[in-house]
């Protein structure tokens, strides 16, 4: 099963707006931490995982998530397909990406920030993986 959207929405009344997602099971979260790239000219690329898996979501403003599959940790493809996802802040989706991807994260807009959910604490297992920048043909 390849990366996809659990989708989140957003209920607006008097009070004000309740954010909520009821589709997203989050028994085997381990460890929360937020990203905030320094600002929208940098992005964030390639680091992943082949064992650990990881859930996106936007807490403030927009961002770019690309993802790629590594066929071969060692030597992976440089024409590999590439999966691309935005997320907003204006409701609470998140983005599952199963072990066996990298990815690059990009804001669109100043102040974005991602909350990153992973199935490992911090150490449990030796599992991060990068590749340059530029290594990649996106």
């Amino acid at each position: 099963m390849g990366p996809k959207i659990i989708d989140g929405e957003c209920y607006k009344d008097h009070r004000g707006s309740l954010f909520y997602n009821n589709d997203f099971n989050a028994a085997v979260i381990k460890r929360i931490y937020i990203i905030e790239n320094k600002n929208v000219d940098y992005t964030r690329a390639w680091q992943g995982h082949k064992i650990e898996q990881r859930w996106f979501s936007a807490v403030s403003g927009s961002l770019r998530i690309q993802l790629i599959q590594i066929d071969n940790w060692d030597l992976p493809s440089k024409d590999s397909i590439v999966f691309t996802f935005i997320l907003s802040a204006g409701k609470l989706d998140i983005l599952h990406v199963p072990r066996g991807y990298v990815s690059s994260i990009e804001c669109i807009e100043e102040g974005s920030k991602l909350l990153v959910m992973t199935d490992y604490l911090l150490g449990e297992i030796k599992d991060e993986y990068r590749f340059d920048g530029n290594y990649f043909k996106v």
